[in-house]
């Protein structure tokens, strides 16, 4: 799940999407809340709240979207689904708005059984009671440690969970946007690489995916690791 007014900046080849076997992924989009949106009928739908947020603030926003992915559930699970799933191995992974957007959809729907925030300020707090003992992964640059609502929602947390700081990243380097920067000869912010924002990506989301939802015990996650020597993790 994207960040706001970027349909699509953290999915399809992006760092967002990783690189493992034995899954089925799929990207949601937000009608009204991104820069456009194009359905199968060639209609493109603009940006609602882009120039007129809602009044009650982003919380709502994040909201919004975990009724999006609901209903998208609905269609994928349902008694007569499009594709076969296993309705006991769903995750959700979201990019700024996005990822505070995973948490608010854990909160209201359980069959989402692990969750990532890829750099997402909490606009809507993780509640007091935590997500049932689940599993989440608080992915984000150097200094989300000084983000509040990071420390309000790691303190609430009640399952599995995981802090992962990244050095010489920025608030983009978890999507699509600094390949695409790259391609078209334009600077963006942070010191790694765009191939190395990709891979550190890729590399601790399929780890913590593959971990929480196949049982694939990740080493990763558990402390320093010299391939990736930019992640700090902190646990418990």
């Amino acid at each position: 799940m994207t960040g706001q007014r970027r349909p699509d900046a953290g999915r399809g080849r992006g760092p967002a999407a990783p690189k493992n076997p034995g899954g089925s992924y799929r990207t949601v989009d937000h009608t009204y809340e991104s820069a456009g949106t194009t359905f199968p009928d060639r209609r493109t739908l603009p940006c609602a709240i882009c120039d007129h947020p809602p009044t009650d603030g982003p919380g709502t926003i994040a909201e919004s979207r975990a009724k999006d992915v609901s209903f998208v559930l609905d269609q994928l699970t349902g008694r007569r689904p499009a594709w076969r799933y296993d309705a006991g191995r769903i995750g959700m992974a979201g990019h700024s708005i996005g990822g505070a957007a995973s948490a608010a959809t854990m909160a209201a729907d359980r069959r989402v059984r692990a969750g990532v925030n890829l750099d997402g300020t909490f606009v809507a707090p993780v509640p007091v009671t935590g997500l049932g003992s689940r599993s989440y992964l608080m992915f984000g640059k150097q200094t989300s440690d000084q983000d509040r609502t990071w420390k309000e929602a790691w303190a609430h947390l009640n399952g599995w969970k995981r802090w992962l700081f990244v050095a010489g990243s920025s608030h983009g380097t978890f999507t699509d946007m600094p390949l695409l920067a790259a391609l078209v000869g334009v600077p963006y912010p942070g010191e790694l690489t765009p191939g190395r924002s990709e891979q550190i990506t890729r590399t601790y989301i399929a780890a913590f995916f593959d971990w929480q939802l196949k049982g694939i015990e990740q080493p990763l996650l558990d402390g320093p690791s010299p391939a990736n020597p930019e992640g700090t993790v902190r646990r418990p």
